[in-house]
């Protein structure tokens, strides 16, 4: 099974596709970064997110996509903003014909690190020593996109197993 986890945003949205290789196990495909513009009007921007989320999903053909939920900031026009992005996102996957899981931000905290409170840095160390990662400079959108995929791959596993640290 194929999972593409996607951390939205208006400035830049993270991409990661990973895939289940064993019961408990997986591996990353692919990850990056879709960077927007700043100048760019706020509707070109959204149509620059969905055409290039249009183009990942259908040379990366995952089986599912999973996206993480707004968190909802004390500025509510970013927060709207954030929710366009990922209404377009959203859109790209459902007429590709893929389904799409939602998973808030502390869900995917307590997937991956094993609690909601985690920080940037936790998550990074965790997305990087499941999937045994040797690109230790994930940046966050990326890091994020991952631990989103993680979160709805490791949803219903048991006994997943964390790889021991590499000395």
């Amino acid at each position: 099974m194929k999972i593409l986890g996607i951390d939205p945003g208006t400035r830049i949205v993270g991409f990661g596709l990973i895939e289940q290789v064993g019961n408990s196990r997986f591996a990353a495909v692919e990850y990056g970064n879709i960077k927007i513009d700043k100048n760019l009007r706020f509707s070109d921007k959204l149509k620059y997110i969905y055409n290039n989320v249009s183009e990942l999903i259908k040379r990366t053909q995952p089986d599912i996509t999973a996206v993480e939920e707004v968190f909802v900031s004390n500025n509510a026009k970013t927060t709207l903003r954030l929710g366009h992005a990922r209404g377009v996102i959203i859109l790209a996957a459902a007429q590709a014909g893929i389904s799409v899981e939602e998973y808030a931000p502390r869900e995917v905290k307590q997937a991956v690190v094993g609690f909601g409170n985690a920080s940037k840095s936790q998550i990074q160390h965790m997305v990087i020593r499941i999937l045994e990662l040797t690109d230790t400079g994930l940046q966050e959108d990326t890091a994020d996109s991952l631990a989103v995929a993680l979160c709805c791959g490791l949803r219903g596993l048991r006994d997943v197993k964390i790889p021991e640290k590499k000395q």
